[in-house]
């Protein structure tokens, strides 16, 4: 029996995986959610001999049950090849009493290339079981890296259009540059005058637009979505844990049913939503810690149960956090509230009108297994210069928040079990950010001077994905201001 989903604001719009993954989001402006967790059908032991592709296949078959097993392991096989730069995908580090998940090895060096390099298959394999004869339009808003990684994922995908949209001055500069640079006659990517809040909530009013919907069915066009409310970019997560599971196993760090801790660094809630839907499925995991930045809305709900929006909105050294409303959150409020969609939608339009909801008591007690911790932008820099210092090894701002958090508040009491955490960039992504870290000599050389200074310091390779933008020209100059997105979208599938 296939696995079904519903939206999270309304149980009876049921949709099989592959409808979830084209339509992207709920018409009721829900999450599509699994109506049950499946379990992991594999002895834990056997996790440990999997390769990062066999792992996959024994995560996605389960909560993709409507695709045939050629069609996932073809997804799988086309989207994990040599674009990754290690043969393992998902590599783990270590460095002192953490293991670092390497996600950042895909074609746009950070995390999103996880599930964007898979999206697209996924995407093409749903619209031709589902008879979908309308080109595809991904519309998304990023706020550094779903944009580059989905632009990247569908160019040129036959069938598909892409459409951006970014904060102008809210994402690094290597960011913009990469998004900027994306070649492919079916991309636009666009800067908005906001913050990434402006472009979510734009993007998810024009999803919920049904008179726009109408009028650009009629000219050949269906709306879906590439950012990680699409079930499609979740289930794909998830997959990596799992694997992480496995190295620890195969290096004798822990044993068939022992804890793994797992450490995010997050803003969207996307990235550790994953991490507890492994543990939903059998993984076994302790604590799930999510870590923020200066944004730290989630670090404040966690502690309270309040979610409060109305707050100043910061600009820090880690941009992908940058974020006040954490739209993968809704998931979870639907999970604690035991499945009650009215109770969630309820939830979620007190978001909408006042910015701010409370969870009750019991629903507090459901989601335990969270902690939250949040690291200031002063002891970000000090641990990516701790860590480079101690252990000769380079973080990016974001891996830097979560390696802060656990290592200031979590270390101490969770020694006996081992914690992973997630390196979701690469150093060369934020370069300027963390050389200064390192050393505030670096603040006066330009960005290509400093990557190629982050190179000689860290040893490593200068990724492709660098070396492709240091002179590639300018594709997208395109600016608006937020309340001209619909506009925007409109004059690009149909080349007004």
């Amino acid at each position: 029996m296939n696995l079904m989903y519903n939206s999270t604001r309304n149980v009876d719009n049921r949709v099989t995986a592959s409808q979830a993954i084209l339509k992207g989001l709920a018409g009721d402006g829900g999450l599509f959610v699994p109506e049950r967790f499946p379990e992991l059908d594999i002895p834990l032991e056997s996790l440990s001999g999997l390769s990062y592709q066999e792992t996959a296949y024994a995560v996605m078959k389960l909560f993709l049950s409507d695709y045939t097993e050629q069609e996932l392991k073809d997804c799988i096989s086309r989207a994990y090849d040599d674009k990754f730069d290690n043969r393992e995908i998902a590599p783990l580090h270590r460095a002192g009493d953490a293991w670092y998940l390497e996600l950042f090895h895909g074609a746009t060096i950070a995390f999103k290339d996880m599930a964007l390099s898979i999206l697209p298959y996924l995407m093409t394999t749903a619209a031709r079981k589902n008879h979908e004869t309308h080109d595809i339009v991904i519309l998304t808003a990023t706020s550094g890296d779903t944009g580059k990684a989905a632009l990247a994922g569908f160019a040129d995908v036959p069938g598909t259009k892409i459409i951006v949209f970014y904060p102008k001055d809210g994402v690094s500069a290597v960011q913009e540059k990469q998004m900027v640079t994306q070649k492919g006659d079916n991309t636009c990517e666009i800067g908005i005058r906001g913050n990434f809040d402006d472009a979510q909530t734009g993007v998810k009013r024009l999803f919920s637009d049904r008179a726009l919907e109408e009028e650009l069915l009629r000219d050949g066009f269906c709306f879906s979505s590439a950012n990680s409310i699409n079930i499609g970019r979740l289930v794909p997560q998830i997959v990596y844990y799992v694997y992480s599971y496995g190295h620890l196993l195969s290096e004798g760090v822990i044993a068939a049913g022992e804890p793994m801790n797992v450490v995010v660094p997050t803003g969207n809630f996307g990235n550790i939503l994953a991490a507890f839907y492994a543990k939903k499925i059998g993984l076994p995991i302790g604590k799930l810690i999510c870590a923020s930045n200066e944004n730290k809305v989630l670090y404040d709900f966690f502690q309270t149960g309040v979610y409060d929006r109305n707050r100043e909105f910061v600009l820090t050294s880690s941009p992908s956090m940058d974020i006040l409303i954490s739209s993968n959150l809704e998931r979870l409020i639907y999970h604690a509230a035991g499945g009650d969609a009215s109770r969630n939608a309820s939830l979620m339009r007190e978001l909408l009108l006042t910015g701010r909801y409370s969870v009750t008591a019991e629903m507090k007690a459901a989601i335990k297994d969270f902690s939250g911790g949040y690291a200031t932008e002063e002891q970000t820099f000090a641990e990516i210069r701790r860590v480079y210092e101690q252990y000769d090894y380079v973080l990016d701002t974001h891996t830097a928040v979560a390696s802060s958090v656990y290592h200031t508040g979590f270390a101490q009491d969770c020694k006996n079990t081992p914690a992973v955490i997630a390196s979701t960039a690469s150093p060369y992504k934020f370069a300027r950010s963390v050389m200064a870290a390192i050393d505030e000599k670096y603040s006066v050389m330009d960005d290509f001077a400093l990557i190629d200074e982050l190179h000689r310091l860290a040893g490593t390779p200068v990724p492709r994905a660098i070396e492709e933008i240091r002179n590639a020209p300018v594709l997208h100059d395109t600016v608006i201001e937020k309340d001209e997105m619909e506009m925007a979208v409109r004059h690009f599938l149909r080349k007004e």
